[in-house]
């Protein structure tokens, strides 16, 4: 069974930085497809990036520059790192997984999530 422990996040000022984490357990990067999205009181979920199980990374279009995902096959994590933070990213973040390939932004198991808080 695939299961997903986020960590990381937390609270920071505007223009700062925070990196998320994502284990994974049951099932090899190297055969998963891994996504990062986010949900914020009052709006939809939104994605953010994904890393396909071959290690290539797609990403939201308007994620693009201050977000970078990553990973470490030997650790099963993989990494979300955030920069130049604005209010507006304040958000419960999701680790979202599924096996094999990625088919969009559709994933089967989901983590807790981690709250990111990002003050003026």
């Amino acid at each position: 069974q695939v299961q997903l422990v986020e960590s990381g996040g937390g609270s920071v000022q505007s223009g700062g930085s925070l990196r998320l984490s994502c284990i994974v357990s049951g099932a090899p990067l190297s055969d998963s497809c891994v996504g990062w999205l986010r949900s914020a009181p009052g709006k939809e979920r939104e994605a953010v990036a994904r890393i396909l199980s071959n290690g290539v990374t797609i990403y939201k279009e308007s994620m693009k520059g201050r977000f970078t995902i990553s990973r470490d096959v030997a650790l099963n994590t993989v990494y979300l790192q955030m920069d130049n933070l604005s209010p507006a990213d304040s958000a419960v973040y999701y680790c979202a997984a599924r096996t094999g390939y990625c088919q969009g932004w559709t994933f089967d198991i989901w983590g807790q999530g981690t709250q990111v808080t990002v003050s003026p």
